[in-house]
Order: C-alpha cells, then sequence, then structure tokens
C-alpha cells in the first residue's frame, strides 16, 4: 500500500493553501471575522472532468465540469475551506464543496469557483 500511496504522491504537480473564515474577538469584544491560513504549500493534483446536464425534456444540453482535487489521505480539509491552488504556473481560488472522500492512498475533494464566503 506504501507502494501506491508514494506513487499517487509522485504525480502530485500542484501546492495548495488552505484558507478558513474564522470568527475573532476584536480589540472592543464584538466578534469578527477574518482569513486564516491554516495549510501552505500542501503538494497536490487537480482533476478535470465534464458531465452532461441533459434529458429527454431539456431544450438547453449544458456541460458541467467537475474539478476533483486529489491530495493525501493525511491532510484534514474542513468543508466551506477556501482552497487556493497553484498547477502548471495557473493559480485558482477554489471552495471545498463538501466532505472529502478518503481512501488509503489518497482523498479526492470535489471543488467549485470560490465566489466569496457565504
Amino acid at each position: 500500500m506504501v507502494r501506491i500511496k508514494k506513487a499517487k504522491e509522485s504525480m502530485y504537480t500542484g501546492l495548495c493553501t488552505v484558507v478558513e473564515y474564522r470568527k475573532v474577538k476584536n480589540e472592543n469584544k464584538s466578534t469578527g471575522f477574518k482569513e486564516e491560513i491554516v495549510l501552505e504549500n500542501v503538494p497536490c493534483r487537480l482533476s478535470f472532468s465534464s458531465t452532461s446536464n441533459t434529458n429527454e425534456t431539456s431544450i438547453f444540453n449544458g456541460v458541467a465540469q467537475i474539478i476533483k482535487l486529489i491530495l493525501s489521505p493525511d491532510v484534514k480539509i474542513n468543508p466551506g475551506s477556501k482552497i487556493i491552488v497553484t498547477q502548471n504556473d495557473v493559480e485558482n481560488i477554489y471552495k471545498n464543496s463538501g466532505e472529502s472522500a478518503v481512501y488509503s492512498t489518497h482523498q479526492e475533494i470535489i471543488l467549485e469557483l470560490f465566489k466569496g464566503w457565504s
């Protein structure tokens, strides 16, 4: 299993930074929120696939892109985190859309483009 995990990790061509929007107490004792980096330079890989949004009654035939982040199963990324990924000299900002699928050799997290904190 260790060899399979190492083989998967050798395909990681990107790095990601994970940011969470955390509650903080201000000096005046009020509560606010701020972005906080929780992980930096984590080796990863982005995977892209497409799925068709068609059905028999649909006039519009669309294609949805599925963006998957693949990384070590040892890394914990909370749902809703902002994830900045640099791969092939391109940086994009995504949002973790939910719980990850964790396997013994890697984990997969479905991403969506980051449009702001909700």
